[in-house]
This record gives C-alpha cells, structure tokens and sequence, in this order.
C-alpha cells in the first residue's frame, strides 16, 4: 500500500470515526432514559467489572507483547481488548436499562474520592472511544508510525478507564439492594 492509497483509507475510516464516537455516546445516554419492565436472569455489575479487569489485563499483555517484537499477538490481544470493551458496554447498558441507579452511601472523603473517579471514569469512556477507533485504523492499515504515536495516548487513557471502572464497582457494591 503507498502513501496516498493510505490517506484514502485514512479518510475513509475517519468518517466511520467520527460518526461511531458521536454515537455510541449519545446512544448509551438515550437508552440510559429508556426503562425496560424485565428481571434479568443475573446480576450484571460483577460480570462487567470483570470485564473491565480482564480488559486492563489484556492491555497490558497486549503493550507487553509488541514491547517484545510479538506483533501477531499484539494485534489478537487488542482485537480481544474491544471485543471485551464492546461486550462490557452491552452488559452496561442492559443493566440500567432494566434496574435503578444505585446510589453511593459513603460519605465523607470516601464520597468525594468516589465522585472523582466516577466522573473521570465517565468521561474518559467517552473521551478514549475515537483514540481507540484511530489507533485500531492505523494498525489494520500499517500506518505503524502513526499508530505508535497515538497509541501512546490511547493506552494510559484506556487503561485508566478499564482500571477506575472495577475501582466504581469495588466503591458502590456495598450499596446494591
């Protein structure tokens, strides 16, 4: 592939990019409004934050991998990252759209401390998601330069959100009904 059929691909997915990081975001936020009048047949917080803690795990791996020159299992390792990403966020979704937000009862600095890192997490959540989609597209392409250079954004990012997702969940779990 030369140089400007990388471009055309570049500006291709970019469009794909920006749609997907509008999306998703203002999706979750509308089925957030949306109540559905169902018992799901498990409890959903401890599978995704399970999740969350498997994704932080394989984002390791996968930065330890390509450390060491192992770019196949670099690659399968971050495609597993957003699947694992993907799956947490249905099970998200699910969940609250089946069952009441449940409200943190610490107080005190524990409280501030856990409104901290919720609205970090939050916010990163959304704030990662077109990293991800760049730095995904510039890997599948070979624009490896440029992966690289993003993607030493994209991790601490992604990684903050898979870690202070397990640490909501370890803070409010005390509170579930």
């Amino acid at each position: 592939m030369n140089n400007s059929e990388q471009i055309i691909d570049d500006k291709k997915y970019n469009k794909l990019i920006v749609v997907l990081s509008v999306v998703i975001p203002v999706v979750v936020a509308v089925l957030f409004g949306v109540k559905i009048d169902a018992t799901l047949p498990v409890f959903l917080p401890p599978i995704y934050a399970t999740i969350n803690a498997i994704t932080a795990l394989v984002l390791v791996l996968a930065f330890i991998a390509v450390q060491n020159g192992k770019i196949k299992l670099h690659e399968q390792l971050m495609k597993f990252a957003i699947i694992l990403s993907l799956l947490f966020l249905v099970m998200y979704v699910a969940y609250h759209m089946t069952s009441d937000s449940t409200k943190f009862g610490g107080e005190g600095v524990l409280k501030y401390m856990y409104y901290f890192v919720l609205i970090t997490h939050i916010l990163m959540s959304i704030i990662v998601i077109p990293f991800v989609l760049i730095t995904y597209v510039r890997g599948i392409t070979n624009n490896i330069e440029k992966h690289k250079k993003i993607a030493k954004i994209t991790f601490p990012l992604w990684l903050y959100v898979a870690i202070t997702g397990v640490v909501v969940y370890i803070m409010i779990s005390p509170y579930y009904a």
